[in-house]
């Protein structure tokens, strides 16, 4: 099955939603297995990290509400 964008953004706001915290490692990891490769790549300091249009469609979803912590490399509502 192919997946959009859209369906992995989906996928990680549900899982802000019921834990209050989404770390992007972790995030990385489950999109790989279970959307695919495509939706990873690798940044500008070597590490695995999640597509643009991904977190383009995630930011909409959150609307703001939903912070990046820089630090702990993860997503929190703000």
């Amino acid at each position: 099955m192919e997946y959009t964008a859209d369906e992995v953004a989906e996928w990680m706001f549900k899982e802000l939603q019921n834990t209050g915290m989404l770390y992007q490692e972790q995030a990385v990891d489950y999109i790989s297995k279970h959307f695919g490769e495509s939706f990873i790549y690798v940044n500008e300091n070597g590490n695995r990290s999640i597509d643009k249009e991904v977190k383009k469609a995630f930011k909409k979803l959150h609307r703001g509400r939903a912070a990046w912590e820089r630090d702990g490399f993860f997503w929190g509502w703000s």
